[in-house]
């Protein structure tokens, strides 16, 4: 006799996530990490005046936060030049990720994503029954071109598509996007993943068309902004699209400390843009370290670096376990071809400082 009358979906589904944090690692291992290097988060931390207005709030955490976001939405439409309608908030990309599946897939809807890239997605669209098609990375960049043709050829629902990408940190030109957004099938919607996005060259975004049914991009606080803690997500689409989140969204998902902060993180300019160099000073040193080792650094648009360790996935997870080992949580990529490289996240100092001491120790007791 069973204990729980699951449903027959949940029952098939394995009871995993989609990512193993370090926090998992350190009470296994039992110790903390010295330096955090494997979650792809924001070291340098969210603005001061974020910072502040959280504390402020704090104070107030009795309450639930406003159900609607009125005042994030509106900001967030004034930065982005679209209508407060066309915002959606959530818990994070990935919990919005959750909410569109639920929206759009039932069992065995079709659904095209790259082989390799960003699990959640997937986690979530198993959640609700759906059929995934991948198409394979060309030369560690993903495909938009294909993938579109894959979901032509699958009549699928949804389309997804990271820009820049993860876990390998490659990206593809606003231009191209804008190209592809053209051809999406009647029927499918082309989900624009862009975490990334503030680390970018110019001209990675295309340029944002509410009025198109068939596209909705994804942006978050996470990244750029230092606040992965805080879970605040939004997306931006075509005002119809946006009001059926409603159906079914946590209407008091969003704590009102994190509301506050990213009020206050949109305003403080000048740390964001500190924020960015600093990322990209780091991901020069990351550079030289891994050519200074003889490993190949994949040439990053995120705050991340993917460094080909020149072998298959055994070669990379021994040097992976080495680093952990030695206090540095790192990650790697899970699919082939992709998994020959690992993954590290732009850090402080002190941080690439013991990867850079680490490092050829651990190639040479590999050798």
């Amino acid at each position: 006799m069973k204990k729980f009358n699951f449903t027959k979906l949940s029952e098939k589904l394995p009871s995993t996530v989609p990512f193993v944090g370090p926090e998992t690692q350190e009470r296994l291992n039992n110790r903390l990490f010295a330096a955090r290097l494997g979650a792809n988060e924001n070291v340098f931390g969210p603005s001061p005046l974020a910072i502040r207005a959280m504390k402020k709030e704090a104070e107030k955490i009795w309450m639930y936060g406003d159900p609607e976001n009125h005042d994030l939405k509106l900001q967030l439409a004034k930065k982005h030049a679209v209508q407060s309608e066309n915002i959606v908030v959530g818990e994070g990309i990935d919990g919005l990720l959750g909410y569109l599946c639920r929206l759009f897939i039932e069992p065995g809807d079709r659904v095209v994503s790259s082989l390799g890239a960003y699990p959640t997605f997937n986690f979530h669209v198993a959640g609700y029954g759906g059929q995934l098609d991948t198409v394979p990375y060309v030369n560690d960049y993903e495909d938009p071109e294909r993938l579109v043709e894959k979901a032509r050829e699958t009549n699928a629902k949804l389309c997804y598509l990271a820009n820049p990408d993860n876990p390998m940190g490659t990206w593809n030109s606003g231009k191209k996007i804008e190209k592809v957004v053209n051809n999406i099938p009647d029927g499918c919607l082309f989900v624009l993943d862009e975490a990334y996005v503030e680390f970018a060259p110019s001209g990675t975004s295309p340029k944002i068309d509410c009025s198109n049914e068939k596209v909705i991009r994804f942006r978050t606080f996470s990244k750029a902004y230092g606040m992965a803690g805080a879970r605040v997500g939004y997306a931006i689409c075509h005002s119809e699209l946006a009001s059926a989140f409603n159906k079914i969204r946590n209407h008091f998902g969003m704590c009102r400390a994190s509301q506050a902060g990213a009020l206050e993180a949109l305003k403080d300019t000048k740390h964001f843009e500190s924020t960015v160099l600093k990322v990209n000073e780091a991901k020069k040193r990351i550079y030289r370290i891994a050519l200074e080792n003889g490993l190949k650094a994949i040439p990053s648009a995120t705050n991340f670096v993917a460094i080909d360790c020149g072998a298959g996935k055994d070669h990379a997870f021994k040097i992976m376990n080495g680093l952990i080992e030695r206090g540095i949580f790192v990650r790697m990529p899970f699919v082939e071809p992709q998994n020959r490289c690992i993954r590290i996240s732009a850090g402080r100092t002190k941080d690439l400082d013991l990867f850079e001491a680490s490092l050829p120790q651990i190639l040479d007791s590999i050798r």
